[in-house]
């Protein structure tokens, strides 16, 4: 399914699909932490992350006390505490559950300036090569927050991004806000290059909602119309799907 060099897996459960993911993800980052002495990787957050996450920090075998940890987005003016926080989501679904991390770097997009953490969050991360990105893809077919058209040129790692109307449809719909006015319009986002600099890309996508945009993604042309479909040029990405994300293959 696809062309160019993203490989998809798919099963018949969301928590099949999520250990699968875990494996993989795991096994890059004992090999990195193995080669290198360290690993440097990246989280994603939202509901198709959960089963992974779940599966990643219950995995034998990583010395997490050697891992950095990047944060990939984050709404713009949302307090750490808001339901909706993706520092919230990864505090108490990774950081807490794993004992020692070295490090977890989350975008403070609550700040005053969100220009400001970009350029420190950029700064930082240029300083440590990610060895596994863990992803999603949007309903809408975004990468990150990088909504449709995504800027595929800018090297800038950390970008401030306007997500569109599906995109804060998404957020409403996973139940995440009470209501599509509450939901912020904009992000700090890590950038479509940044994403693709990583050595390996673990891309989990799970329920029917996503299949329109799995289906653009791995079979339309490569574009900026459909952010995801650019992960079909890396080298090391696998896309790890349950049957109603597939559907439509």
């Amino acid at each position: 399914m696809g062309d160019e060099n993203l490989k998809t897996e798919v099963f018949k459960t969301k928590e099949l699909m999520g250990s699968a993911a875990a494996e993989w993800a795991a096994a890059g980052i004992i090999e990195a932490i193995k080669t290198k002495g360290f690993a440097n990787i990246i989280l994603a957050t939202g509901a198709s992350q959960f089963e992974m996450l779940n599966a990643l920090t219950t995995t034998d075998g990583i010395d997490w006390s050697k891992v950095t940890m990047f944060h990939l987005d984050e709404y713009i003016g949302i307090d750490i505490n808001h339901p909706a926080s993706f520092r919230k989501y990864l505090t108490e679904r990774f950081v807490n559950k794993v004992a020692d991390l070295k490090a977890a770097h989350l975008i403070n997009a609550s700040a005053d300036d969100p220009h400001e953490v970009c350029r420190t969050m950029g700064e930082l991360i240029v300083q440590h090569p990610i060895d596994v990105a863990c992803v999603g893809i949007g309903e809408n077919g975004h990468l990150a927050f990088n909504d449709p058209p995504a800027d595929f040129e800018t090297t800038q790692p950390y970008l401030v991004v306007d997500l569109d109307q599906k995109c804060r449809e998404q957020q409403l719909g996973e139940g995440w806000f009470d209501s599509l006015e509450s939901v912020p319009k904009q992000a700090i986002s890590m950038s479509v290059h940044r994403i693709m600099q990583s050595a390996q890309i673990v891309v989990t996508v799970p329920d029917s909602r996503k299949a329109e945009a799995v289906k653009r993604t791995l079979n339309d042309q490569i574009s900026p119309e459909i952010p995801a479909s650019i992960l079909r040029n890396h080298s090391n990405c696998r896309m790890f799907l349950d049957e109603p994300a597939a559907s439509m293959l």
